[in-house]
């Protein structure tokens, strides 16, 4: 598995590491409770309930051991230090599409914080990567499935 750095703002940084206390904290010891609990029920080889119990646990150490991946492999961006002049990581960007002249605002984030009910984009999306580096005025053509999207930027912040 390839290390790549997962940009992701402090306030997200904060929320993974949370998430991974929780885990640690509570929801191990809770894992290993239900495998002692199960075990307590007699014969291991035909416990359902301690089978389930022991792959509730593995699924949740691989998602431990994945959250550890993406927070050691965090670079934090400083909100204050982003050039709003380009479309970049982190900036939230108003574009029109050409075709239904519909206008929608995005930020563009990491794929681990990407959420398209909360307007965020993946960059590594094909609309991520077709806006960045564009500045405001230019158009954004971008391969879709169903043919070429174009786009205008209308504005960027943060």
């Amino acid at each position: 598995m390839s290390e790549t750095t997962v940009y992701v703002t402090q306030d997200t940084f904060d929320k993974m590491r949370e998430q991974l206390q929780k885990m640690k904290s509570v929801e191990r010891p809770a894992a290993s409770r239900a495998i002692a609990e199960a075990r307590e029920k007699g014969d291991l080889k035909e416990n359902a309930e301690y089978d389930s119990a022991k792959e509730a646990q593995g699924m949740l150490e691989a998602k431990i051991k994945q959250l550890e991946a993406t927070i050691s492999n965090a670079k934090i961006v400083d909100t204050s230090t982003i050039d709003t002049s380009k479309v970049t990581i982190l900036t939230k960007v108003t574009i029109t599409n050409q075709a239904t002249k519909k206008t929608m605002t995005y930020q563009l984030v990491g794929e681990k914080e990407a959420d398209l009910k909360a307007g965020k984009i993946s960059a590594s999306s094909p609309i991520g990567k077709g806006l960045i580096g564009k500045k405001v005025g230019e158009l954004a053509e971008i391969q879709a499935p169903n043919g070429v999207m174009k786009f205008t930027v209308d504005n960027i912040t943060v």
